[in-house]
């Protein structure tokens, strides 16, 4: 891994780049049982398959970067399930060894090939948030210091900086302080490059208050961080989003919202809310708002990643 931006193939030839849509729900759909406080990292452990047949959907739906299943994956809760160190890092290893085959079965196919540049895998840094299994990622009221954050995560950048991963995502951070420490934490693995993306509570603010703007500025200041942007953030909040990045960096933007409807951290399942349907239309506000990477996150699946990229219009 290098600290060259690997996404700049892809703008070069299409302009945008289609990233996945929900890893988690998705496979909950096709009849996984995740409702532990490992939620898709159990998967590793129980279905590893089921995870490496849905990376290939949604290249196959068009996808040019898979996140891997690492997002709920920490020591810490592994740890809980009696796993030792070194398990938990095979673990890890595993979720981006499970992305990059789905990727080179699908880019053997010579069909595939037609147009298309070779996809990328990005390993997964989930908030801390995720780790507590609680509904935090979308409050972001943890009370730890950065340096606590550091610490937190930085035996799991270790293992997915090394695991032959095209980036990495730090994705769904709901605060600024988490935001403070991944960065600092980046620049202890100087030749990996990473996307930030903050989970929005509103179309201004990220989830624990903090002025969404103030964040982007902060992410974008690291000279490895390739992008910046939202995710898991109701899709009516994101053209603004979008417009408050644009003014404050020049950055390549990413979006990847949730389809609208609320999680329920206790309850442990999604609450109606305003659900979208279709992410065709919305892509193309998105690009127009100045997002150059488009997909989608919970409750969102390779149909809607196939639309996007029609929607796009690119090959």
């Amino acid at each position: 891994m290098t600290n060259d931006n690997p996404l700049t193939p892809f703008f070069s030839h299409q302009g945008v780049v289609v990233l996945d849509g929900g890893l988690a729900t998705e496979l909950e759909q096709r009849g996984a049982k995740i409702d532990d406080d490992l939620w898709s990292a159990r998967l590793l452990l129980d279905a590893p398959e089921l995870i490496r047949q849905l990376h290939f959907d949604y290249f196959a739906a068009g996808a040019d970067v898979a996140i891997s299943a690492s997002y709920q994956a920490s020591f810490q809760g592994f740890a809980r399930r009696g796993l030792n160190s070194a398990e938990v890092a095979r673990l890890m290893r595993l979720s981006v060894e499970l992305a990059r085959a789905a990727r080179d079965d699908f880019w053997a196919e010579e069909a595939n090939r037609t147009g298309r540049l070779r996809p990328l895998v990005a390993a997964s840094i989930g908030c801390y948030g995720a780790f507590l299994a609680d509904g935090s990622e979308y409050r972001g009221d943890y009370g730890l210091t950065k340096d606590e954050l550091m610490a937190w995560h930085r035996p799991r950048m270790a293992v997915l900086a090394a695991s032959g991963a095209d980036l990495l995502a730090c994705e769904t951070i709901p605060c600024r302080v988490e935001a403070e420490a991944l960065v600092a934490l980046l620049a202890e693995f100087p030749d990996t490059p990473a996307w930030l993306s903050f989970s929005c509570r509103d179309a201004s603010h990220v989830c624990h208050g903090e002025a969404f703007a103030e964040c982007v500025v902060l992410a974008a200041a690291s000279p490895q961080v390739v992008a910046v942007g939202v995710n898991c953030t109701p899709p009516r909040f994101v053209e603004p989003l979008l417009a408050a990045a644009r003014n404050v960096t020049h950055k390549p933007l990413l979006c990847y919202p949730n389809s609208g409807e609320v999680w329920d951290g206790a309850a442990r399942c999604w609450r109606e809310g305003s659900g979208l349907t279709d992410f065709g239309a919305p892509a193309r506000l998105w690009q127009a708002a100045g997002a150059q990477l488009i997909g989608g996150c919970c409750r969102t699946g390779p149909g809607d990643i196939r639309r996007i990229r029609r929607s796009l219009s690119i090959i």
